[in-house]
């Protein structure tokens, strides 16, 4: 029966529109990239801080992820999206038109948190089905002695306009009306310490999300920061209580963590939104309920 229920999830999680990207979309081989080095629409980012990109992938541009949050100070969040029209101003500025083929890249697994939360922004402003990540990053690249350049390529700044999407981002009102919601499935992706109340982070207030189940981030890579199959996912995604046709709402400390989550049930074909506020902002309201328990 395990069997059964594990193979509908599977062929169920299939995109009707591709609007936010494709189980063939979603993510791309280093061979592949290798092969469309040159294509006309190709746009490739890195993720990562400038001593990585010192030695980057050929025609590669550096995303500063500064550039995409809103600035310190400005908002009430640690991470917080910008309007979508300064977000588009930002990735034009990087090459990225509404026709082009964005491919994100990271220097190492620390840093595959940060490039979902790029393609989460990414998606935010419609680009979503436009955008691929490099399966594994730089560390796989390298490993298959692929070439590298000291060569920082010239920008032709794109022509980007902004399509923002509603279903991709669920704000506080929106997840506390989703407690306890069936088909609603709240997840979160912090390490158990944290999910539990063993530990806390910064202040704020120990345990979870009522209601939420565990599944932490960094299970969804494997040892050489590639994402693991299809199959080992929804088998995890399963195992945290997400049933075919049901609506994913992951988060975490503060937006970041989560948007593993949220990239690896969009690659399921899952209905799925991050809490972009977190833990950080439920915690601070203190009206609002925490819960404490042992792992699920």
């Amino acid at each position: 029966m395990r069997e059964l229920i594990l193979a509908a999830i599977f062929c169920a999680a299939i995109f009707a529109d591709g609007l936010h990207g494709t189980r063939n979309s979603l993510l791309v081989s280093t061979g592949w990239l290798a092969d469309h080095l040159h294509d006309r629409h190709l746009v490739l980012l890195f993720v990562g801080d400038a001593n990585d990109y010192a030695q980057h992938v050929p025609g590669a541009v550096r995303l500063d992820f500064a550039s995409i949050s809103t600035p310190p100070g400005a908002g009430k969040l640690t991470l917080e999206l910008p309007p979508a029209a300064d977000l588009a101003g930002t990735f034009a500025r990087l090459g990225v038109s509404n026709d082009s083929h964005i491919v994100l890249y990271f220097a190492a697994e620390n840093w595959a948190s940060r490039t979902t939360r790029v393609f989460l922004t990414l998606d935010s402003i419609g680009m979503g089905g436009n955008t691929s990540i490099l399966d594994g990053g730089l560390g796989v690249w390298k490993s298959e002695g692929r070439r590298l350049t000291e060569d920082v390529p010239a920008v032709k700044p794109g022509k980007l306009e902004a399509h923002p999407q509603t279903d991709v981002v669920a704000d506080l009102d929106s997840v506390r009306a989703s407690l306890h919601h069936p088909g609603i499935d709240i997840i979160d992706a912090r390490n158990p310490e944290y999910y539990t109340g063993a530990s806390t982070a910064n202040g704020k207030r120990p345990g979870h999300i009522p209601g939420a189940t565990n599944l932490t981030f960094s299970t969804l890579l494997d040892s050489n920061g590639k994402f693991k199959s299809p199959e080992v996912l929804a088998t995890m995604f399963h195992d945290a209580g997400v049933k075919s046709g049901d609506r994913v709402v992951s988060y975490c400390h503060i937006g970041q963590q989560a948007t593993v989550v949220y990239f690896a049930a969009r690659y399921l074909g899952y209905d799925a939104r991050l809490f972009d506020g977190s833990w950080e902002e439920w915690s601070a309201h203190t009206e609002l309920p925490a819960e404490t328990s042992a792992q699920h």
